[in-house]
């Protein structure tokens, strides 16, 4: 028997954004974060106003893409909202009060795609202060594993009193990345050691915990301690992939066939000439259909 993000949710006892987060999914009935990889302040808060009903997460991006005009049509829904604040021509402390209003109007957890990847004195100074203070408003950030355990442990020494969680990079979507193997393995150990303050993984695949195991998870009141939040990037319905190497796969081959729990989507949702509410739904709909055929073909193991 297949558990439910909602009955996963016991799995992580030491980390409440993880459970949160879990929560949200099941309420909203979305596993959609829309990553944002805009540049000003006000295409960023037009964007998460109108997806906030349909996500779980919303995600600030780290590149700089726009359409030509510049300009953000239709409506979302986000329960997670993935940002990059650092690409933010006009940012100032204003765009995080906004934020936080939309956050907690819309029900949705704020995803920091910081990308840190340094030694640990170097990343508690970046995420607790300059000009963008992330421990302070961001649920989630994320991290390289490859400078060792210092990092998480900077990350945790800041983080962790807030309350906040941490992914870590354990895979990349792009054409030649070296994060695969030894590097992935590495990646996943880390994590184990450090569960009260790391919730999972960015991913392309579901890496540990026996939760598609059915005689191991009869028993829903059994807590996996291998489990961890996967959130796959490189999600697309109509696109095969970019001339920068980005490649895609749909929402069904993400979540049913590679066991991820969240899909990260971007310009698929509001790129040049698309309808942005009708590609939030249809992103919605379609990671939600593969998430309920998943504990259909589970269950009936």
């Amino acid at each position: 028997m297949s558990r439910t993000y909602a009955q996963r949710a016991k799995n992580f006892p030491q980390n409440e954004v993880a459970r949160m987060l879990l929560k949200i999914i099941e309420q909203k009935r979305t596993n959609l974060c829309v990553a944002i990889d805009l540049t000003k302040k006000r295409q960023v808060l037009e964007v998460i106003e109108k997806v906030g009903p349909y996500v779980c997460l919303i995600k600030e991006e780290r590149t700089n893409s726009k359409d030509s005009s510049g300009s953000i049509k239709g409506k979302l829904r986000f329960s997670k909202a993935k940002t990059h604040i650092d690409i933010i021509e006009d940012f100032d402390q204003g765009l995080i009060d906004e934020l936080r209003i939309l956050q907690e109007r819309f029900n949705f957890l704020i995803f920091e795609d910081r990308k840190f990847a340094d030694i640990g004195n170097t990343v508690k100074l970046q995420y607790s202060s300059g000009i963008y203070k992330i421990a302070e408003w961001a649920h989630i950030t994320n991290a390289h594993p490859i400078p060792g355990d210092g990092i998480i442990k900077g990350l945790k020494e800041v983080g962790k009193p807030l309350g906040r969680s941490l992914l870590i990079l354990s895979e990349m979507s792009s054409a030649g990345s070296l994060a695969t193997g030894s590097y992935t393995e590495a990646a996943i150990e880390m994590a184990r050691r450090h569960r009260d303050f790391v919730i999972g993984f960015v991913a392309g695949r579901k890496l540990t915990g026996n939760n598609y195991d059915s005689k191991n998870q009869a028993d829903n009141d059994v807590i996996d301690n291998d489990d961890f939040i996967v959130m796959s990037p490189g999600v697309g319905l109509s696109d095969a992939g970019d001339k920068l190497g980005q490649q895609y796969r749909s929402p069904r081959d993400v979540v049913l066939k590679s066991g991820s729990d969240v899909i990260i989507v971007g310009r698929g949702i509001y790129g040049e000439g698309r309808d942005i509410i009708e590609e939030a739904k249809r992103y919605q709909e379609s990671g939600w259909n593969a998430y309920l055929e998943r504990l259909e073909l589970q269950s009936n193991k």
